[in-house]
């Protein structure tokens, strides 16, 4: 028989999932228009020029770029995380996706942030497009790229066929991770 304590602990669980996936907890990340999610892409990306040294330079090195303005996350003890963007090929936007993950384990609170995902080769960028629905860490490994302070970043990882900046995070959580992430094309 569970504990009046674990019963609690599956129900504020199942709640708060439930608001997730409802939208009570992150309104903003319900389906939105192309032309938002464009307008979300371009500020994203003039922040990311902002705020990461050769950020610029990087992205326009890049074969495509999967850009994710805000990502949610929240989570009582089970989570999920979901967000929309698009990918940019040569300035220009192509698709629509969207990404989430479901995580069990020990976390409490919300979280936004935004995701870049830079294909730097053709032949990455090609199995990503033509997939139904992309895994990270199954389908392809994505190397998260970490940023310190002044926009400086470990350029070790900058030679992967593809990586990721993972910047801006607000809220209680945190998570530099996009292992397990789907990454799904939208139809806008």
């Amino acid at each position: 028989m569970a504990s009046p304590i674990g019963k609690r602990f599956s129900v504020l669980a199942a709640s708060a999932v439930w608001l997730l996936c409802a939208g009570w907890i992150i309104p903003d990340a319900q389906a939105v228009s192309a032309k938002k999610i464009d307008s979300g892409v371009s500020a994203t990306l003039r922040r990311f020029y902002d705020e990461i040294k050769d950020g610029k330079r990087i992205v326009q090195a890049a074969q495509g770029v999967l850009v994710f303005p805000s990502v949610f996350k929240a989570g009582i003890g089970i989570g999920g995380e979901y967000g929309e963007g698009s990918l940019v090929i040569k300035g220009r936007t192509v698709d629509y996706y969207s990404t989430s993950a479901a995580s069990i384990g020990f976390q409490l609170g919300a979280q936004k942030k935004s995701i870049i995902i830079l294909f730097m080769r053709d032949d990455a960028l090609r199995r990503f497009r033509e997939s139904s629905g992309w895994k990270a860490g199954v389908d392809a490994s994505i190397a998260v790229v970490k940023v310190g302070a002044g926009g400086e970043m470990d350029t070790a990882k900058l030679n992967e066929p593809i990586f990721a900046f993972v910047f801006g995070q607000k809220g209680l959580m945190y998570n530099l991770t996009l292992e397990g992430a789907k990454f799904t094309k939208l139809r806008r």
